[in-house]
């Protein structure tokens, strides 16, 4: 890929999960019965869309994130299925908007309009490894306490922006890493025993964006 840019295939499943929910044992899932200790991490993230949302009706996911081992741009394609494409590019200043190489990738769904912030979440990771018998990480689960609003965006002529309230929400995700896709299957598992439910949502975003709207 040019302009700085990497990709790569995720594959991953969502559950949505109680406040009180308790991450159940994951040992030996992947042949290891080696505890790896989950490690924390501090996201933020600010999603970019068009005005009319044109990204988020194609299932596209556009945002810049700090924090974490993978900070920086963050395209995502639907594939099919659990599977999405993503596209990576540098962090950057975030002064000047969406890099250009992100956006002429998404340029067919936006028709030119231009890209704005639309949304911003920030999360509470913690980041559990399923191993395999030589200590190959072959999928993460990560147990997410997310709080995210809608981002002010413009009413109609005479009329206050509008945005939406906060909301915070759990969530747990399995994604594959080197591992076959049975591993989703057995920690989905584990998780829906430990009482998780498969989520109600696409996304952290469309989860947001469908939130009703506020007036400021």
């Amino acid at each position: 890929m040019n302009g700085g840019l990497t990709g790569k295939l995720e594959t991953e499943q969502k559950y949505d999960a109680d406040p009180d929910f308790t991450m159940p044992d994951l040992g030996g899932l992947g042949g290891s019965d080696v505890a790896v200790r989950p490690e924390t991490q501090l996201l933020a993230a600010r999603y970019y869309d068009t005005d009319d949302l044109r990204l988020a009706a194609a299932r596209v996911t556009l945002r810049r994130r700090t924090g974490g081992t993978d900070a920086g741009w963050h395209l995502k394609l639907p594939v099919g299925g659990d599977t999405r494409r993503e596209v990576h590019a540098p962090l950057g200043s975030g002064e000047d908007g969406v890099p250009p190489s992100l956006a002429e990738l998404v340029a067919s769904w936006t028709g030119g309009r231009p890209l704005r912030p639309v949304a911003t979440l920030e999360t509470t990771r913690t980041v559990w490894r399923i191993t395999g018998p030589g200590s190959e990480v072959l999928a993460e689960v990560a147990d997410d306490v997310v709080n995210g609003h809608r981002d002010a965006q413009p009413g109609a002529p005479g009329r206050r922006e509008v945005e939406s309230a906060d909301l915070t929400w759990r969530e747990v995700e399995v994604e594959l890493v080197s591992g076959p896709p049975a591993i989703l299957a057995a920690a989905g598992q584990r998780l829906r025993e430990a009482g998780a439910r498969p989520s109600g949502s696409a996304s952290k975003l469309s989860r947001v964006l469908a939130a009703p709207p506020t007036e400021g």
